[in-house]
């Protein structure tokens, strides 16, 4: 049989494996080449994305500390912008806007920026200049190990409106707030080799929200900000169906309460009839370094927790300086000589009269208030700048007058005084004790309508409530420590304080109807992040 030479196939073979290998190094260097620049550019990418966030931040930053909105007179009045409800299409850097404009300024989107790719567009040249200037807010650069990240931003004005706010003004006339929607855009660039560009935006508003939204709420961020105790409780009803139908129905839900710190319950049947919201989590021992949410030493919150996205913040009222004549009124007490000696010096309609131990004050300026005895102080619709409120007795009370006027009428009291908020604005100046003590016979508002008496106080001092049957009323000091000091009795509306305690079994009836009156501007919300790579 004849062999076949194979001579040479060894190296062949060997020459073929060579190749394979070499062709697989090579793919191997390439594959490790990618990887590399693809976590360079993944590293890069996240880097620029960091940097486009800080310009988020910067620009919200400045817009809510160092920007003025426009007003309704001033250098930048709102008469130069279009408010139209008609939608307008259009896009910026060729990115459509996903918001409705409500707001133009020479039929285009009203603007400030930063970057060089889109252009201002804003009635002020000041805020305009104002918004360059900021650099370390809206524009900038910021390195990243060998590498520079410059980063640009701009703000889309979406939405403005001005909305009047007829609480905390301490004055008849009500504010006017300009309250608006921006679209932040932030560019972060990063330049060399390979390139990386972020484009990161987000929403920034701020809107108006109940002023009373709870039945109580404690700013203080630390332990028991809020205390309950002794079977007391909270609830809700509503008192425009009360006025209706002269029927008062209580539900176990609704009283929600709040607090930026902790509640503490102790003892039951003391029992939140609603939530409990809070930034803080956990329900346990409360420390200054651990302030937990709620500390249960027997009680219930029926609603459960409700963890707030951040700090709720109060705006503190301002307060009219209170006038400088003290009123200590008990029996036998006689009104000031001169028919008109307290109305005419207050520039009131109505003069201050008495009824055996009943006292009808017109509205005015007042110094100490100070009850004795069986004394019983009515107030009429108006307002009340004074500095302290006392009642120093048992059997003493504070009446609020709606029309018609209690029976029977007094002589040098209008018949029909009309129906209309009661306002106590109190500056509590070197007061010792409670600031307002309504603890002999409570208020008595018998209409159940608590914002037919509001008290706003804007110190650090105390006040002192009791319930009772018609104990009624919006109390709004956010820097004061409430305390309820009754057994078993009633307030029926709202309070707000820096901290607030019920330990006598006080029941906080919350009026559901508050949350459709009376607003104060909530805080800002930066939401709705997007973003692109290129």
């Amino acid at each position: 049989m004849k062999q076949t030479k194979q001579t040479g196939v060894a190296l062949i073979l060997t020459v073929i494996l060579l190749l394979i290998l070499s062709v697989m190094a090579v793919s191997l260097i390439f594959l490790a080449q990618s990887e590399t620049w693809s976590s360079l550019s993944y590293r890069l990418m996240d880097q620029a994305r960091d940097v486009a966030e800080a310009g988020i931040d910067g620009t919200a930053n400045y817009l809510q500390y160092s920007y003025t909105p426009p007003a309704s007179s001033g250098l930048d009045p709102v008469s130069n912008y279009n408010l139209s409800p008609t939608t307008v299409s259009y896009s910026v850097n060729g990115n459509p806007v996903p918001y409705p404009i409500t707001v133009t300024y020479n039929n285009s989107p009203v603007i400030l920026s930063t970057n060089s790719n889109v252009s201002s567009n804003y009635p002020s040249s000041t805020a305009v200049s104002n918004f360059r200037a900021s650099n370390s807010n809206t524009t900038g650069s910021l390195a990243a190990g060998n590498t520079a990240i410059s980063y640009s931003t701009y703000a889309v004005l979406l939405n403005m409106r001005t909305v009047t706010i007829d609480l905390l003004s301490g004055s008849p006339t009500p504010v006017q707030a300009t309250l608006q929607t921006w679209l932040i855009t932030s560019d972060a660039t990063v330049s060399g080799s390979p390139n990386a560009q972020v484009e990161l935006s987000a929403i920034l508003e701020r809107e108006v929200t109940p002023a009373f939204n709870y039945a109580a709420f404690a700013v203080s961020q630390g332990c028991s900000a809020l205390q309950f105790g002794g079977g007391g409780k909270t609830d809700s009803y509503d008192s425009s169906v009360y006025a209706a139908t002269g029927i008062l129905t209580i539900s176990m839900s609704g009283g929600n309460v709040g607090t930026n710190g902790n509640l503490t319950t102790k003892g039951s049947p003391t029992t939140i009839g609603g939530s409990l919201s809070t930034p803080r989590t956990g329900v346990g021992t409360c420390s200054t370094s651990n302030v937990t949410a709620w500390q249960d030493n027997g009680g219930t919150v029926t609603g459960g927790l409700t963890q707030l996205p951040q700090s709720v913040a109060y705006p503190t009222p301002i307060i009219p300086a209170p006038g400088t004549t003290n009123l200590d009124m008990g029996t036998g007490w006689n009104c000031p000589t001169g028919a008109n000696a307290i109305s005419t010096a207050n520039g009131y309609q109505g003069n201050c009269a008495t009824s055996g131990n009943d006292y009808y004050l017109p509205p005015g300026n007042y110094g100490d208030i100070k009850l004795n005895g069986k004394a019983v102080v009515h107030l009429s619709p108006g307002q009340y700048n004074i500095n302290s409120f006392q009642e120093a007795g048992a059997n003493t009370g504070l009446i609020i007058d709606q029309s018609p006027c209690s029976s029977p009428c007094v002589v040098g009291i209008d018949p029909s005084p009309g129906n209309g908020p009661v306002i106590l604005n109190v500056t509590g100046n070197s007061v010792t004790g409670s600031v307002v003590d309504l603890t002999g016979n409570s208020v008595q508002n018998p209409t159940l309508i608590p914002t037919l008496f509001q008290m706003m106080y804007a110190g650090t001092g105390t006040v002192s409530l009791k319930g009772g049957t018609g104990a009624s009323g919006l109390m709004y000091a956010p820097k004061a420590s409430y305390s309820f000091n009754s057994a078993g009795g009633n307030w029926y509306g709202a309070v707000v304080g820096q901290t607030m305690t019920d330990m006598g079994g006080a029941t906080i009836n919350y009026d559901r109807n508050l949350q459709n009156q009376y607003f104060i501007i909530g805080n800002y919300m930066l939401s709705s992040f997007t973003w692109k790579k290129y």
